[in-house]
């Protein structure tokens, strides 16, 4: 399905997509881009260490902590956390806001501290919650894919499961039982002009 970068009839909006550690963020925004490269999709930028075959300036921006903390006190991120307990994670402001002025259809891949913060900056935004099919299968990437020591995983699993009991924050959720399906859900939402944000309203849970 093609993607409609703008509509005469409504203002550019802002999907943010958001969920658990390991539950597929990173592969449904790669499939995307790879299938529509007129979605614009922000890339954060982080204090933690690439892992093998991150690319800088593609998957995140890597800078050390003095970076980091010079572009917090510039104000040049619209929202930024310490994620795991351990790295800093920002979004930056004024691609995010030149993306929308032109009318481009913008996706946001951020952890839950950063939506919550966004949400106050782009209240008109639809948020997403990404959610694995089970709690089994979440620990099943985790482990999976081999990237973080037992202790960090042990890390990530605790925040996982509060970032789980925060679904209900989300205007909508997707299940990632299938990364194409998930991305053509979100084409379809970032296509539908008579989409409006309404806070407090229940989540959807379609299956993906």
């Amino acid at each position: 399905m093609s993607l409609h970068t703008s509509n005469p009839r409504s203002a550019p909006r802002a999907i943010v997509l958001s969920g658990p550690t390991a539950v597929g963020k990173t592969t449904v925004v790669k499939k995307l881009r790879a299938a529509h490269p007129e979605l614009w999709i922000s890339v954060s930028w982080t204090t933690r260490p690439p892992r093998p075959r991150e690319v800088d300036g593609e998957h995140y921006h890597f800078v050390d902590d003095e970076t980091f903390d010079r572009m917090v006190e510039r104000g040049e991120f619209l929202e930024w956390a310490v994620v795991h307990g351990r790295a800093k994670y920002g979004t930056p402001r004024a691609p995010v806001e030149a993306a929308l002025a032109q009318g481009r259809s913008v996706l946001l891949e951020i952890d839950l501290q950063g939506a919550r913060q966004v949400r106050k900056s782009l209240p008109n935004a639809l948020y997403v919650f990404l959610a694995p099919p089970s709690w089994d299968e979440l620990v099943r990437r985790l482990v999976g894919r081999g990237t973080e020591s037992e202790a960090e995983r042990e890390r990530r699993l605790r925040t996982a499961r509060e970032e789980l009991a925060a679904e209900s924050e989300f205007d909508i959720t997707l299940v990632n039982t299938d990364v194409e399906q998930v991305c053509r859900k979100l084409v379809d939402l970032m296509n539908s002009a008579h989409l409006t944000h309404t806070s407090g309203s229940p989540s959807t849970r379609p299956e993906a």
